[in-house]
């Protein structure tokens, strides 16, 4: 006798959000987390109403790209609201130098109650930054958030590109469309106007090939993208003339222009966590 498979969670309502985007990738050091909020704010930008969602328990990173610390929930109401996107993380609950020592299940709740418990109120776009890998966060985003598509995010050489196979076929599995893939530090511009490879070259182009989606964007590598992200400020906001932010503005605007196309999730059951 072949043993069923136990029924599906059933999803997350998020009746005031048009589109849930994941932001993923199969391993860390990528810049995921970087091409998230770049990404939120290229939106924002664009004219859409946006928030971000830090699902990164163990390793919170957007407070630190926004400028922001842990909050006292007795004063702050969550989402917290920065450069004009809602946002929600880990970071605002915990302190830096606080590890997160929680077992898989209560990570998934975690997450789960980021969705359900914040009033993310009207917005076109939620962004959330998956963590790497295919873990219990991600399987839970992927199966009860509902998710429009999902962007992967990889650099060009072969070493990425096997992880993010991994978070393509995570999607595949959980019926959740991969929009496309972004290729992060792609090349770099030297001060004699040549273009340079640091990390080999097509990774990304040969990825979204392979699995049939549009290579959505070749993020070049900037130094100043570290420093933004250290100061609290996304690049696409202090310096939006950049060839990186405009990057990743011409992202915005193929996001927002392929999302639309697609249906966004209705009659969803309320959960109560």
């Amino acid at each position: 006798m072949t043993p069923q498979q136990p029924p599906m969670p059933p999803k997350f309502a998020l009746p005031g959000v048009k589109h849930v985007l994941a932001v993923a990738s199969g391993k860390g050091g990528v810049g995921k987390s970087t091409v998230a909020a770049n990404l939120a704010m290229a939106l924002h930008m664009y004219g859409q109403r946006v928030g971000l969602m830090d699902a990164d328990i163990y390793g919170p990173s957007v407070p630190i790209m926004f400028g922001l610390g842990t909050v006292d929930q007795t004063k702050t109401p969550f989402p917290i609201v920065k450069q004009g996107l809602k946002l929600m993380s880990m970071g605002f609950l915990v302190e830096p130098s606080q590890a997160v020592i929680w077992r898989g299940p209560k990570v998934a709740q975690a997450v789960g109650t980021f969705l359900a418990q914040v009033d993310w109120g009207e917005l076109d776009f939620l962004v959330i930054d998956l963590p790497p890998g295919t873990g219990d966060a991600q399987l839970t985003l992927s199966q009860q958030a509902p998710l429009t598509g999902a962007i992967v995010v990889t650099q060009p050489q072969d070493v990425s590109l096997i992880d993010a196979r991994k978070g393509v076929s995570m999607f595949s599995e959980v019926k959740v469309p991969v929009l496309g893939i972004v290729e992060n530090m792609s090349y770099f511009v030297g001060d004699d106007g040549k273009r340079y490879e640091l990390f080999r070259a097509g990774g990304g182009r040969k990825l979204a090939a392979e699995i049939g989606v549009p290579l959505l964007a070749e993020l070049p590598i900037d130094p100043r993208v570290a420093e933004c992200g250290d100061t609290g400020e996304p690049i696409v906001s202090r310096y939006p003339d950049a060839p990186v932010s405009l990057a990743y503005i011409e992202l915005g605007k193929t996001v927002v222009n392929t999302m639309l196309q697609q249906p966004a999730p209705k009659g969803l059951p309320e959960v109560q966590l």
